[in-house]
């Protein structure tokens, strides 16, 4: 596998000493912090899809329906620990921006239910699964590319006017949903958290993720656009964008054990391909306190 490798800098290593600390402050208060943590402090609603449950990461929310996946070391998680906010997590693998207000699975409620005129803090990671883009790209890109001999980009050939018109699509809805969350939590602090580095932008790792080179950095540049969006969505709603996508930069899927903080496709060591590890969310997790804090969550 050829990988682009990168130095870290004190940014980073700061970084995994914080993701250290509040790795260590989740596991001592999990067994009593599932989906619903007891903490004294601010209400904390966690929203969300797969990158914010965490799935494949030990241990899992025995509260959370098992469909979803959710970890007691997922970020939200973390974040409560650290901060000592009451959390109440009803992220799920495989949401969609239409699960705010309709249920996904039989034994869980629509995520918006979690809200209310005391909710003080809001986290919100979504919009990756909307017209089933990430599965759609996941899928595709594989099928196409793999015995293309990392020639042309055959992905962005077959599937960027589908990008396009789904990215396109999405905004409107995702800005409503905005919008309601300060109608039912008129009181909350709101955070839209973006998604990390997947694919990097030069290189090939085919025994990681068997893409062109070219594919690779189309993919990079479609969660660009996408963070972009959100970035975009939450300024203009009321609401503050936490960016994990720039301090994931080289910490990719095509990275070695190690260096990675999303799990390849072929060789996942979570079970989950294509998805955060537990060093991935504790990053995120940084990522996200950080944001709090500058805007006053204590």
């Amino acid at each position: 596998m050829t990988t682009v490798h990168h130095q870290d800098g004190g940014g980073t290593r700061r970084r995994k000493k914080a993701g250290v600390v509040l790795i260590a402050m989740a596991a001592v208060l999990s067994a009593a912090l599932p989906a619903a943590a007891s903490a004294s402090g601010a209400s904390y609603v966690a929203m969300g899809d797969s990158y914010t449950a965490g799935p494949g990461i030990l241990p899992y929310s025995p509260t959370a329906p098992p469909e979803c996946g959710q970890s007691t070391a997922n970020y939200p998680h973390l974040v409560a620990a650290a901060l000592n906010l009451s959390l109440t997590d009803v992220s799920c693998g495989g949401a969609k921006t239409e699960n705010f207000t309709v249920a996904q699975f039989p034994d869980q409620p629509p995520q918006f239910d979690a809200l209310g005129p005391s909710t003080e803090v809001v986290t919100i990671g979504m919009g990756g699964n909307d017209h089933d883009l990430f599965g759609t790209l996941v899928e595709g890109c594989t099928e196409a590319d793999y015995f293309a001999g990392n020639v042309g980009a055959p992905c962005k050939h077959f599937y960027a006017k589908f990008v396009r018109e789904v990215q396109a699509e999405d905004l409107g809805p995702a800005e409503q949903a905005l919008r309601e969350v300060h109608e039912i939590s008129p009181r909350a602090k709101v955070f839209v958290v973006g998604y990390p580095e997947i694919t990097p932008t030069e290189g090939y790792c085919p025994t990681a993720i068997p893409w062109t080179t070219t594919d690779l950095k189309w993919f990079h540049s479609v969660e660009t656009r996408g963070n972009g969006l959100l970035k975009k969505e939450a300024q203009a709603n009321g609401a503050v964008f936490v960016n994990t996508f720039k301090p994931s930069k080289g910490h990719n899927a095509c990275e070695p054990v190690g260096v990675r903080w999303i799990e390849p496709l072929f060789g996942s060591l979570t079970g989950v391909p294509v998805h955060p590890n537990a060093t991935g969310e504790e990053n995120d997790a940084y990522d996200v306190e950080q944001a709090m804090l500058t805007h006053g969550v204590r």
